[in-house]
């Protein structure tokens, strides 16, 4: 297999038996230590004495993408610039590049301006900014949420939720209002 650098790349699981061998001798580490093992991993060469150690941070990339083609899933490798234009952050968030400078001039990501009208972003805010819109996402599902009672009729049910959207709405609404007025 060839590697394409710097182009995203999708790995399809080829033989489960060959994955199952190195995620397993990787487990039974694990299982002996209680933790995972020291971070001394090599990569060994067809050579006596042709090894090189990788850093952890590759091991827990390496167990990763172990961990998904045993599922039989597929693993895509995109490498990343650190630094982001603001059509890349947008493509990064699964949003247009107008809210995304929406978003920046609003401080929500921090950026750059080296020139006059181009704004560059770092790669780290704007994976935090989506780890945070994630988990306001998330809230606001389990505020809307609302216990389902089998004998209510549809329409009280619907007349409930319509009620909590409203409220989170307002009080959405109202953080917004403060924010900008700060």
């Amino acid at each position: 297999m060839t590697v394409q650098p710097l182009e995203q790349q999708t790995y399809l699981p080829d033989d489960a038996n060959d994955v199952a061998e190195v995620l397993s001798f990787i487990n039974r580490l694990e299982a002996k230590t209680g933790t995972t093992p020291a971070p001394r991993y090599l990569i060994s060469g067809p050579g006596e004495h042709e090894q090189v150690e990788i850093p952890e941070h590759a091991y827990q990339i390496l167990h990763q993408v172990l961990q998904a083609m045993q599922r039989g899933k597929a693993v895509t490798v995109a490498p990343q610039n650190t630094v982001l234009t603001t059509q890349q952050a947008a493509d990064l968030l699964g949003v247009s590049r107008p809210t995304v400078v929406k978003l920046l001039d609003a401080g929500q990501i921090p950026y750059e301006t080296p020139g006059k009208r181009r704004r560059l972003v770092k790669l780290d805010d704007v994976l935090a900014y989506r780890a945070v819109r994630r988990e306001a996402q998330y809230q606001a599902l389990m505020d809307t949420a609302a216990d389902y009672d089998d004998t209510e009729s549809a329409e009280v049910m619907a007349s409930r939720l319509k009620k909590v959207r409203s409220e989170l709405g307002a009080a959405r609404r109202a953080t917004a209002q403060a924010t900008s007025a700060d």
